[in-house]
């Protein structure tokens, strides 16, 4: 394990709200110089699951994400609290966002979603042998629910029509996963 090449001298809270804190840490860098380094601390985990049938086909969720100023098409995904159990977390965003309910679970990989700012962890799902129920979407989400084969989703990866980084992630691992 690698020694920290930097040394925090202070922390200041900048802005909170209820899904992230921003600081401002001053340090010591790693040439042993004064600096600053912005971080944005997030509240919850992200939770993204990539629903298999025994078809191959897959569920993509579409949306208006505010930050970027764009429509995205994405795999079912949200936030879960730092302490509540993981699946736990899956399980509600994939019922949420799909109506799906799943069988079969498994984790496949862990990410940091932009880690020269924040301190974000995600977690992505496979979730199989599905039956359908009800979504129950947020107050705050109009989405769109799109079912199609995983080798066209694949696709919309490769040509840029996917390009939320926890969805690109996971689409191109379940397609090594899968032999595709």
């Amino acid at each position: 394990m690698e020694k920290n090449p930097w040394k925090t001298t202070t922390i200041s809270p900048i802005y909170e709200n209820p899904w992230i804190a921003v600081e401002e840490h001053k340090v010591i860098n790693p040439a042993g110089n004064d600096g600053i380094y912005g971080k944005v601390h997030f509240k919850n985990r992200a939770m993204a699951i990539l629903p298999i049938d025994k078809d191959l086909n897959t569920w993509l969720i579409g949306q208006y994400r505010y930050p970027l100023d764009e429509y995205s098409w994405e795999i079912p995904m949200g936030g879960g609290p730092l302490d509540e159990d993981l699946l736990v977390s899956a399980k509600r965003e994939l019922k949420e966002e799909t109506g799906l309910l799943a069988g079969k679970w498994t984790e496949i990989m862990k990410i940091h979603t932009s880690n020269s700012v924040t301190d974000e962890v995600g977690y992505v799902y496979m979730a199989e042998e599905l039956t359908q129920g009800e979504t129950e979407f947020e107050e705050t989400e109009v989405l769109k629910i799109a079912k199609l084969p995983f080798v066209e989703v694949l696709k919309m990866v490769m040509n840029g029509q996917i390009t939320d980084g926890i969805s690109v992630a996971a689409i191109l691992k379940a397609a090594r996963i899968l032999n595709l």
